[in-house]
This record gives C-alpha cells, sequence and structure tokens, in this order.
C-alpha cells in the first residue's frame, strides 16, 4: 500500500486570513504538503470557485506557490473516515482540495513522506521546477520560490487501532523565502 504525505500545519498566517486559502482542482492525485500552482479560475461548471492546480514548472511559472492541506478523512470504498490511519489519505485526480498559501514565519510539519530526496546533512526544503509536487531537501535556500528551514525532527502519532508503535518521522519547518 502506498503511504502518503502528512501535513500538520503548526503555526499558519492562514488560519486567520482567509485570503491565504483556496479551492483547487488538479488532474493529479495529491497528498498533504504538496506544493501547487494555480492557473485557470473557474475551471467546474458546478462550481464556479475552483482554481486549477498544476505541480510547479519554468512553464508554469514559480511566483505564488500554494500547498495542499485537505482535513484527512480517508475513503474507503464508498465511506469516508473508517480507516483511522492518515497515512492513506490523498485527494484523487478531478476531486476538489483545500490549499494555503505559505507566508515568512510560518511554521509546518511534514512527514518524511512528503518530502522528496534524502535529509542527510540537508537543512532546507525548495520547491523544485521539474514537475514534482513534493518539496525537496536541500543543503541551502534554493533559487526556487518556497524554501523552509527546518527547525526540528519530531514524530507524529498515528491512530492505528493496532499494537505497534504508531508514530512516524516528522520533520518542523519555518517558511524562509517565497
Amino acid at each position: 500500500m502506498t503511504v502518503h504525505g502528512i501535513l500538520l500545519p503548526e503555526q499558519i498566517a492562514a488560519q486567520n486570513i482567509d485570503s491565504y486559502t483556496r479551492s483547487a482542482v488538479s488532474a493529479a492525485s495529491v497528498d498533504n504538503g504538496n506544493i501547487v500552482m494555480l492557473t485557470t479560475y473557474g475551471v467546474l461548471a458546478a462550481n464556479k470557485e475552483v482554481f486549477t492546480a498544476v505541480a510547479p514548472s519554468t512553464g508554469n511559472g514559480l511566483t505564488g506557490v500554494w500547498m495542499v492541506y485537505e482535513p484527512e478523512l480517508v475513503w474507503t470504498g464508498s465511506y469516508r473516515g473508517l480507516d483511522p490511519d492518515i497515512r492513506n489519505f490523498y485527494t484523487a485526480a478531478g476531486k476538489v482540495f483545500s490549499i494555503f498559501h505559505p507566508q515568512l514565519h510560518d511554521i509546518i510539519t511534514l512527514s518524511t513522506d512528503a518530502i522528496s530526496g534524502t535529509i542527510g546533512a540537508n537543512t532546507f526544503i525548495n520547491a523544485t521546477n521539474t514537475g514534482g509536487l513534493q518539496p525537496e531537501w536541500a543543503s541551502t535556500i534554493g533559487s526556487s520560490v518556497f524554501a523552509a528551514k527546518l527547525l526540528a525532527t519530531k514524530y507524529l502519532s498515528i491512530g492505528t487501532g493496532a499494537m505497534d508503535t504508531q508514530r512516524v518521522v516528522a520533520y518542523q519547518f519555518e517558511v524562509v523565502a517565497l
């Protein structure tokens, strides 16, 4: 089974400023913590207030990145919320999801599965222009628009209902570049 990324928005401006939140739809499946760019507005006939979200790339521009954050209610067949393991949550292609616009000094926590590359001696994550949705580990702030500095290694408890450790490694970041 595929494990999906987890985002914990610890202190983000979007929690208090509605203009930093939007609804979007993507042709690709997305995980919480993915970085997207917005292109077209009013794309769904049934809901004109939805943007089209695409992966950051040079062709799509690299300004004004947004981060996927949808409440983790896992779909199980036709039902939501029966699976307590939020690592199984993602938003399927073509479904509407929530996004927020990261601001300088926002503090977020991402699980290992939400970040591409390996940590090694790296202390930053950057948006990439290679068409990927995940931020990527880096040793410095890149030329990308979005970058965040590692603050701490943490653990997120996952309520799986099983007799196991129920913890996953996660990293706390502060947004340092937009």
